[in-house]
This record gives C-alpha cells, sequence and structure tokens, in this order.
C-alpha cells in the first residue's frame, strides 16, 4: 500500500519539534534526518511520513483537501497525540472521539497548517 507521506514545512526545525512530540505516543519515531532537507518518522513496519522543504525552493503550502491519517494503537494514544499537537503549537480541527463503530478519531493542523488525523480502528 502506501509507503510514506510527504509534509511541507517551511521551518524544518519547528516542525522537527512537532512532530518529534506527536510521534511518541504512537509509537513512530525519527528514522530518518537529512538535515534541512527532509526526516522522515515511521514505526515498525509500517508506512511512513516525510516532513521536508518542498524541492523547488517555493514556500510550503497546505493543500486543499489534503488530510493525512496516522494510526494509533489505542484510543489513549489518539488522546496523547492530539495534546501533544495542541500542546506543540497546533490548532485543533476537531476533538478526540468516536466517529463510527470502530473509528476513533482527532484531528488537528501543524504548524505549517497541513491537516492530520490520529485515529485508532479498534473495537
Amino acid at each position: 500500500m502506501i509507503g510514506y507521506a510527504t509534509i511541507g514545512a517551511n521551518d524544518l526545525d519547528r516542525a522537527r519539534g512537532f512532530y518529534d512530540k506527536i510521534m511518541e505516543p504512537l509509537g513512530g519515531k525519527r528514522t530518518f534526518d537529512f538535515g534541512e532537507r527532509m526526516q522522515f518518522y515511521g514505526g515498525e513496519g509500517r508506512a511512513m511520513l516525510a516532513v521536508c522543504k518542498p524541492y523547488d525552493g517555493e514556500p510550503a503550502t497546505v493543500g486543499n483537501g489534503s488530510m493525512f491519517g496516522i494510526q494509533a494503537a489505542t484510543k489513549a494514544a489518539v488522546d496523547q497525540a492530539h495534546a501533544a499537537a495542541l500542546a506543540a503549537g497546533g490548532t485543533c480541527e476537531g476533538p478526540p472521539g468516536q466517529r463510527m463503530d470502530n473509528f476513533y478519531g482527532a484531528y488537528f493542523r501543524d504548524l505549517d497548517g497541513n491537516k492530520l488525523c490520529v485515529f485508532n480502528t479498534d473495537r
């Protein structure tokens, strides 16, 4: 399926601090770090999330209608990641909660305005 998704960032140091904090409760960590160009986050056997400055040198912008979903092992991890995102300067786009019978999710935007959902599908 998906190997990785990429999110643009204008200030990689700032983005690194944000994503380090939200990935921790999700069992993710920085797996590759290419300095001022790009970093990857992932967990064992999972797809990865790349955070990078745009290759063309233009400012990173938010994709209209784009959203990245990051799966969490537990509902508590969803809650923790959402709280970490807000504490690190992200904005809430929907608090943690049951959305469907088997979908518990929380929505937020990162420091560059990219929308993410952290979710759990355990019943």
